[in-house]
């Protein structure tokens, strides 16, 4: 579709003074708000991607009192940033992140660039958060387009194109580009965000409370409800899992640092493995994966708990089994045993700190 043709008789200035003047009056009360350190901003944007507000808040505040500047979580140890980030998901980003402000430390002195074309070339900061950190933190008319915005102007401007597709974020991208504030970036920005998350709803928006109802053409033909149009995702692959908790002679228990790349990387775990449904019980795949992996002798004990872990593009259904080591385990840099009150000092993945959670409840 044109954009052109999308922009033809739409009240641009109005649009922006609407907006605004709501946003002005309703914007919730948000920390990385206080001021618009550009860091903050950056730190806020990473942390709400596919997280939202409520849980990111404690979160955010306790992330910058330990770690107040760009250049104290460049220079911040990686098992340190990756524990304060333990609970938050999507571990990708914060191993982005903090390889980017090292990246802004050295090669720009610490100041985070206001250019889009050097800001965007750090590692992990894509379009969105690009327009997100220079439009609210430097005044830059960059668009700031997301899953929220695009909602928000798919039925403003009545847009039936799929949203899960490439050209259609660039389309709501050169849609910004016209429409907004050149004097309020920052505001602009925030706007769409916040009317997509109070108002502009995906089930049920408030249309009788929107700022900007009078410039939507979905609420006029009555088609809100429709849009946006996003294709459903392929069915989601589940994978069998089957984890131990395992104690030596001592009381120390058996911990293992995943990859360093792919998924949930360089997070520590309780030794897994994939169980492939044979002949084999998953406590022997356990016991012989333990074996030929770390070299460790095991007696697998009983399943405690099961649960699963959802990922976007699959699901582990994960068996717990308390266990066992026989003899001693030859320690690596990503082999520990630990002491029960040194397992808080490692950064977990969500399941496997509720695997801890409720292994206490048992061994108590």
């Amino acid at each position: 579709m044109n954009t052109q043709t999308l922009l033809d008789g739409f009240a641009v200035e109005q649009f922006q003074s609407d907006l605004i003047g709501w946003f002005e009056k309703e914007q919730r009360d948000l920390p990385w708000r206080k001021d618009n350190d550009p860091y903050k901003v950056w730190v806020s944007e990473i942390m709400l991607q596919q997280t939202k507000v409520d849980t990111v808040i404690p979160y955010f505040n306790k992330f910058i009192e330990q770690f107040p500047t760009l250049e104290a979580l460049a220079e911040a140890d990686e098992e340190e940033v990756m524990k304060a980030w333990e609970g938050l998901g999507y571990y990708s980003r914060i191993r982005n992140l903090h390889a980017a402000v090292k990246e802004v430390k050295e090669q720009y002195g610490g100041k985070i660039p206001d250019n889009p074309e050097q800001f965007s070339k750090l590692k992990g900061v894509g379009p969105y958060t690009t327009g997100a950190v220079l439009s609210i933190a430097y005044g830059i008319p960059e668009p700031a387009v997301d899953g929220n915005v695009m909602r928000v102007l798919s039925r403003i401007f009545l847009v039936w194109d799929d949203i899960s597709k490439t050209g259609t974020r660039k389309l709501f991208e050169a849609i910004v580009r016209n429409i907004i504030s050149k004097e309020n970036p920052s505001y602009f920005n925030q706007a769409l965000m916040e009317l997509g998350a109070l108002i502009c709803v995906p089930r049920n928006p408030a249309c009788l409370l929107c700022p900007v109802q009078a410039h939507c053409r979905a609420f006029h033909e009555g088609m809100q409800a429709e849009l946006p149009v996003k294709t459903k995702k392929a069915n989601v692959k589940q994978v069998a899992i089957a984890v131990a908790v395992l104690k030596d002679e001592h009381g120390k228990v058996l911990i293992h640092k995943r990859d360093g790349t792919g998924l949930l990387a360089n997070l520590w775990e309780f030794p897994n493995c994939e169980v492939v449904h044979s002949q084999e019980n998953p406590e022997r795949q356990l016991e012989k994966f333990l074996k030929e992996e770390y070299g460790a002798t095991v007696r697998i004990g009983n399943s405690f708990t099961a649960l699963e872990h959802v990922f976007s593009h699959l699901v582990w259904k994960i068996t717990v089994y308390d266990g066992k080591i026989i003899g001693d385990v030859a320690e690596t840099e990503q082999l520990k045993l630990v002491d029960e009150q040194e397992i808080g000092l490692y950064a977990f993945p969500v399941s496997h700190q509720r695997i801890w959670k409720e292994y206490k409840k048992t061994d108590g």
